[in-house]
């Protein structure tokens, strides 16, 4: 569909109401193309510490639910905000009486319940800084390199996994023998292991409260790892005054939380900002009930995901636009989740890529087919070291790749920079660094304090600040071709993904100092599959890759895109098809499942020379 038709089918289509905030902003132009963008409403008062509102929710409403999770027998086991208290004071007790402190903070190794929900309030309750790391870092990882990083940066004083036998091989591996190891099952054969039930039946030291009540603003509440771009893993110091301050802020632009206290589901790790900060923290701000979920958006984990949507009616979505088009052949043939699904949402929130416009138009006709209503779609912009939320959408921007502008208390600075203008924050939710690494501190900020994101923002509308800002891709990936041509690479993915679907998972975008631009490109297994039916159903990547209708189709899709190419810097010539998945130890992916552009680029060096070799290579696609 193109930008006409939609816009006047959207004119057909009544938009479900919500209240929002406004992004009213104010814009300063200095004479170098520096442009300032500030929210004009500033930041209401915000609480000092995030468990204040733990006591809040607990004094006021202590039976509502404020997390459950699927139990061993299939019923949600469920944690009230009274009980959630009660179990984060024993735990900073216990935590307090270990000695544990931001020298030796508390470790957790293992994913998303309701132990590592607890664990995490009771650090936060007696100011011990937390460190929740990637399951992928001790299960998926072969060498532990980045795990033995992080624990030689951290030095915990407390690691906790949530069972000896899965996660014993990496603690063996990386944990000193003197550093106390809790789980909540089968204990290490190999060395001393505390259960988490002896932890948690420690009584309460009323003294905890005035441990809880010293607490300020710049205490270092969490340390959460980001992949990088390069390199090994990065601290990232979030303070109480962050995570406070961007609630407040989260909740000033979503102001129909102050109305409902939120309800979702979401699997979203608590390892990343998305998840840890922004959605635990955003229920726990505002008395929500947070529902843990056990699916994910891959075939075969989806469909647990269907399960608790069926049963669970969320007022917020979050989810990566890879899960909302997982969903929609679901939300299609089945009514009970159509009408639970949208039943009480406000809004459908998107992260960590652009949403494809098929995906969202399908998002749309169902929503409107079973309510009459379609549900406001957003995106924003933020990272680890924003708590994250800093950018988002609002009414009027919902459309692919726009990230919105300045929400309260935010000041953006776009500075120009080869040919793009290159965002820089401002702001109470911005970090103050990275642990032990101030030479990496010192290079995120500039002069006049701005954290430079990276990524670069265009208008909308040169003309209309209120249309909002694109994100132009990030600023290390653009490149130039042989012939001086810049080649803006995230517009470019993001174009080649859109028109791939759902034949892509991710691409790779090659072409420096080459006079062509070439892909390396990560295919979706399943729906290659689905091109060649006459192959065994487990048929290796490599032979389903290879068959003649897959790369038919293929040839065919790069043949249109390139009919819309304007000219080299959009024009991409050729591509090869990867069985090899990218690698979390090699860092080419990111542990919430990103593309590391130039890790790829550098370990797959071989295969950037055969997209370029003359003779061409048999296994690459190219332009007839």
């Amino acid at each position: 569909m193109d930008a006409s038709a939609r816009d006047s089918a959207e004119m057909t289509l009544r938009l479900r109401d919500v209240r929002l905030g406004s992004l009213d902003v104010a814009i300063e132009r200095r004479s170098d193309g520096t442009v300032y963008l500030k929210n004009k409403h500033p930041l209401g008062d915000y609480a000092m510490r995030i468990t204040d509102r733990l006591i809040h929710w607990a004094r006021i409403a202590p039976q509502r639910v404020f997390m459950a999770e699927r139990g061993a027998d299939g019923a949600w086991r469920k944690l009230s905000y009274g009980d959630a208290l009660a179990q984060a004071r024993s735990v900073a007790t216990a935590l307090r009486a270990r000695g544990l402190s931001a020298e030796r903070p508390l470790m957790i190794l293992s994913g998303n319940d309701l132990d590592h929900a607890v664990l995490g309030l009771g650090a936060l309750y007696a100011g011990v800084p937390y460190v929740p790391l990637s399951p992928a870092y001790s299960l998926i990882s072969r060498d532990f390199g980045k795990l033995r990083h992080i624990v030689g940066l951290t030095t915990p004083g407390l690691v906790f996994a949530s069972d000896g036998d899965l996660f014993g091989r990496a603690i063996e591996a990386t944990i000193a023998a003197d550093v106390e190891i809790v789980v909540r099952r089968n204990p290490l054969k190999t060395r001393p292991t505390t259960l988490l039930a002896d932890l948690l039946a420690t009584p309460a030291d009323p003294a905890i409260d005035a441990v809880h009540d010293a607490i300020g603003p710049d205490t270092v509440a969490k340390i959460l790892f980001t992949s990088g771009s390069t390199g090994m893993p990065k601290g990232v110091i979030n303070t109480q005054r962050m995570l406070c301050a961007n609630q407040e802020q989260l909740r000033t632009h979503f102001a129909f939380f102050r109305d409902e206290p939120p309800i979702i589901l979401d699997w979203s790790p608590w390892n990343h900002t998305a998840g840890g900060n922004h959605n635990f923290n955003m229920v726990l701000y505002n008395g929500g009930t947070f529902y843990i979920d056990d699916g994910r958006p891959v075939p075969g984990a989806i469909e647990a995901t269907v399960r608790n949507l069926r049963e669970v009616s969320p007022t917020w979505y979050f989810n990566v636009p890879r899960g909302y088009d997982a969903l929609i052949p679901f939300l299609r043939q089945d009514e009970i989740l159509r009408r639970s699904f949208f039943k009480d949402l406000r809004v459908l929130y998107y992260a960590a890529a652009s949403m494809a416009q098929h995906v969202w138009d399908a998002l749309d006709e169902i929503a409107s087919a079973t309510y009459g209503e379609r549900i406001l779609m957003l995106t924003g912009l933020g990272s680890t070291e924003t708590a994250p939320f800093a950018l988002s959408a609002g009414k009027g921007m919902s459309a692919a790749g726009l990230v919105g502008l300045p929400t309260s208390g935010i000041e953006l600075k776009l500075v120009p920079r080869e040919g793009k203008l290159e965002a820089r924050i401002r702001g109470p939710n911005v970090t103050p660094g990275y642990w032990r690494q101030p030479e990496l501190t010192a290079a995120a900020f500039d002069e006049e304090g701005y954290y430079k994101f990276g990524d670069a923002l265009r208008f909308a509308d040169a003309e209309d600040v209120t249309k909002g800002l694109i994100f132009d891709g990030r600023v290390a990936e653009d490149f130039k071709l042989a012939s001086g041509t810049w080649v803006n690479v995230g517009p470019l993915r993001a174009a080649f993904i859109d028109h791939f679907a759902p034949l892509v998972q991710d691409v790779v975008i090659a072409g420096l100092g080459r006079n062509e631009i070439a892909a390396l490109v990560f295919p979706d297994i399943e729906a290659c599959r689905r091109l060649c039916p006459e192959l065994a159903a487990d048929a290796p990547r490599r032979a389903v890759f290879a068959a003649e209708a897959v790369r038919a189709a293929f040839a065919a899709r790069l043949e249109s895109l390139a009919a819309r190419s304007t000219g080299s810097s959009n024009r991409i010539t050729a591509l090869l098809l990867l069985d090899e998945p990218p690698s979390l130890d090699r860092g080419e992916m990111t542990d919430k499942g990103s593309i590391n552009q130039r890790a790829v680029l550098s370990h797959r060096a071989d295969l950037v020379e055969e997209l370029y070799a003359v003779p061409p290579s048999s296994r690459v696609i190219r332009l007839v």
